[in-house]
């Protein structure tokens, strides 16, 4: 590894037992998140950030990563999952503060790629930006290609919400290529979304859906489920923008995006899909049944008003007075 030289690992000393259990339980709250299951990796993540180390051989930093900031990165896409933005947006500042703090290379860039998608999920694009712009610098320095190549996918999501959607959809299609060759795959369904979001933009809603279909494919059958009820909703959202599309096809899959946010306890993505679902409702003439879907699902959120998501709607629900 290039760059200045961190503590990555204790020359002849292996990991102690509980360090290794440790291990296993972070990849446990990963995959119980990736595999759609916040509710049951909330409890879990939020042990794990508490924890106080037993010694100092307990903190040492092993598979070139620390457990405690890894948890503390997942809890705060966690919480952004539950209906959290605001608390999320705090944990992912404190997460990458402490990382900075660490002077451990690979331990930061993990806490700003996770950070940088909680920043995009919230709407707050001066925020990712800021830190793309940091992972960016940092990979540089320490020649973290797999980090970079994620981080460019990232400046190519930025770039399509900033209404420079061509360049955005160009750079995520050269980020994706990248990831797929080293094989890095962790991202690569989140930087999927943001491509057909992207070819959405541009006017391509037929490239947008053959890969959100491939998309979905590919997590049903890897079992990165957390995505899926996304995935329903942007192709509901697409259906409604292709002329020979039917509207029950739309309302079909954005109520599937629906019920499965539910089932997962994923208050974030189900005020996105309520949010559509009402705004269809409102283009049939059913502006109350719209009101009746999304009012119940704002009264949730206490805090993150601010955000994007809860911004979108609650501008909804006042149309639809």
């Amino acid at each position: 590894m290039g760059g200045k030289p961190d503590r990555a690992f204790e020359t002849g000393r292996p990991p102690c037992c509980e360090q290794l259990l440790w291990i296993c339980a972070d990849a446990r709250r990963i995959s119980l998140q990736l595999s759609g299951d916040p509710e049951r990796a909330h409890p879990e993540l939020k042990a794990a950030v508490s924890r106080e180390p037993r010694s100092r051989r307990t903190t040492t930093i092993y598979l070139g990563f620390e457990g405690k900031n890894l948890a503390g990165a997942i809890l705060a896409r966690n919480l952004w999952l539950q209906g959290h933005p605001a608390q999320a947006v705090e944990r992912v500042r404190k997460t990458v503060k402490d990382a900075a703090a660490m002077r451990h290379s690979l331990t930061l860039s993990i806490a700003l790629i996770w950070g940088i998608s909680v920043f995009l999920w919230t709407g707050d694009l001066p925020a990712a930006e800021e830190h793309i712009d940091w992972l960016m610098s940092h990979c540089e320095i320490y020649s973290l290609a797999p980090y970079r190549a994620v981080g460019h996918g990232f400046t190519g999501e930025l770039a399509s919400r900033r209404g420079k959607a061509s360049s955005g959809v160009e750079i995520l299609e050269e980020s994706l290529a990248t990831l797929h060759s080293m094989p890095y795959e962790l991202l690569t369904t989140e930087l999927n979304i943001s491509l057909a979001k992207g070819l959405s933009a541009v006017g391509r809603f037929t490239d947008g859906i053959a890969l959100i279909d491939k998309t979905i494919q590919r997590v049903e059958t890897n079992g990165d489920l957390l995505y899926l009820s996304e995935l329903m909703r942007l192709k509901g959202r697409f259906l409604l923008s292709i002329p020979q599309a039917r509207a029950d096809g739309a309302e079909l899959h954005l109520t599937r995006s629906l019920e499965l946010s539910r089932r997962q306890g994923a208050g974030g993505r189900e005020l996105r899909a309520a949010t559509d679902l009402a705004a269809l409702f409102a283009s049939q003439g059913q502006s109350q049944k719209g009101r009746a879907l999304l009012q119940p699902e704002l009264k949730l959120f206490t805090g993150g008003l601010d955000t994007a998501d809860l911004q979108a709607a609650g501008q909804m629900l006042a149309t639809l007075s």
